[in-house]
């Protein structure tokens, strides 16, 4: 019962992050311009492949009954640098010029030259 309950579990949550995935994939497809597409790229994408690692790392938890130490430091990966990956990029396309979306109400970054 125990053990249907957490393969449960982790299906739900690998089905959750293939969702995130596919709408960050969708975001980039569709929004305007370089900043909002890393945004979308590193915070969908990161969540969804952090759930998929999380879901099968519970499954092998709850079928196989290890601790899978592989899965975790992927999770711990992703969680460091794919944020960190996004900022750098939309950082940049800044500094090199690239203009946003006509859009955007306000410039942080004017500043911080």
């Amino acid at each position: 019962m125990i053990e249907t309950i957490i393969i449960s579990i982790s299906i739900i949550m690998m089905v959750v992050g293939a969702c995130f995935s596919f709408f960050a994939a969708l975001g980039i497809l569709r929004l305007p311009d370089v900043f909002s597409r890393a945004h979308a790229s590193g915070k969908a994408s990161t969540l969804g492949v952090m759930l998929i690692l999380t879901g099968v790392l519970i499954y092998f938890i709850g079928k196989e009954g290890h601790f899978n130490v592989q899965l975790l430091l992927g999770i711990i990966f992703i969680f460091i640098t794919g944020p960190l990956a996004g900022h750098l990029v939309t950082r940049s396309a800044y500094y090199m010029g690239v203009k946003p979306t006509e859009r955007t109400v306000r410039d942080d970054l004017k500043d911080a030259k």
